[in-house]
């Protein structure tokens, strides 16, 4: 087993490992590769460890500061391990560089998402469970009926000016649950994570207008047939209209009409509201993790 920092051209091989994994998380080739070789701003001293068994690659995570947050908080993402390959010391080893790479950072506090099997080692490394999260899944096979509230238009993203599609993801993500907010997370950062990243559908993403004003957004990530709901939400001033189930809806149509055949999405347990937009719309639970936290000295 070889532990090594991981490569553009690891690209194919690790998004083939995720989707045996953790096939509810979506990211193609092109938008891993485009991580590897130019991390986004908001992820300061951002890193990806992958391991390697007979130059196969079976293991993933990736390490960085989150600059997004007024919190001092290091990130461990997606460590996941192939499941003939676990038992072996894999997953330890990928934690410890990922641990290793922070440690310089003086973070006081760590972030990791843990699948509910794993809790039991996650405690044993320090990161105790604060949030559970949700995945769901919907076959875009037979999507319900989209109303358009009154006074609403809604409007492909891409001829939207990016900013306004910023202001409404900030403004929306005030009051969002979770341990972390993006409280300070630029237009340049967002920019650059978001709307510039290679799997965005610009097509796809639906906004809402009312008034002119863009009120509601539904942004669409997209891996072949597969899409992923990025971010879905109205603006504080605008909600319980029906706006973004509108912006969702039409976004998941527009989607299947280019040949999208399942969607995934995530949310926090305690984000009632769009919980129930998905389940209204047809969504169904597929997976669970949990967020975990681990205080520094």
């Amino acid at each position: 087993m070889r532990i090594r920092a991981a490569q553009p051209a690891d690209a194919p091989a690790v998004v083939a490992l995720r989707t045996r994994v953790l096939p509810h998380l979506v990211r193609g080739v092109a938008t891993t590769r485009q991580m590897i070789s130019k991390p986004p701003p908001g992820r300061q001293h951002w890193t990806a460890f992958v391991a390697e068994v007979d130059d196969e690659i079976v293991g993933w995570v990736s390490a960085f500061r989150n600059a997004s947050s007024s919190r001092s908080v290091g990130e461990i993402s997606l460590l996941h391990v192939h499941p003939d390959h676990r038992g072996h010391g894999i997953g330890s080893g990928l934690l410890t560089a990922a641990l290793d790479h922070l440690a310089p950072l003086r973070l006081p506090l760590l972030r990791g998402r843990v699948l509910p099997e794993s809790l039991p080692y996650a405690r044993r490394r320090g990161f105790l469970p604060s949030r559970e999260e949700r995945f769901s899944a919907l076959e875009l096979t037979a999507l319900p009926p989209l109303a358009v509230p009154p006074g609403a238009r809604l409007v492909p993203l891409s001829e939207v000016d990016p900013h306004h599609v910023y202001e409404v993801e900030r403004d929306a993500s005030a009051d969002e649950p979770g341990d972390v907010a993006s409280d300070t997370r630029t237009y340049e950062h967002w920019r650059a994570e978001t709307w510039d990243n290679v799997g965005l559908d610009r097509e796809a993403s639906t906004g809402v207008e009312v008034d002119g004003v863009l009120a509601a957004i539904s942004l669409v990530q997209r891996d072949g047939s597969r899409m992923w709901s990025d971010y879905t939400a109205s603006r504080p001033t605008h909600r319980g209209r029906g706006l973004a189930t509108a912006a969702k809806l039409a976004a998941l149509r527009r989607a299947a009409a280019s040949g999208v055949t399942v969607a995934y999405t995530g949310n926090d347990e305690a984000n009632k509201p769009m919980l129930a937009i998905n389940e209204r719309l047809g969504y169904r639970p597929v997976a669970a993790q949990w967020s975990c936290l681990r205080e520094m000295s």
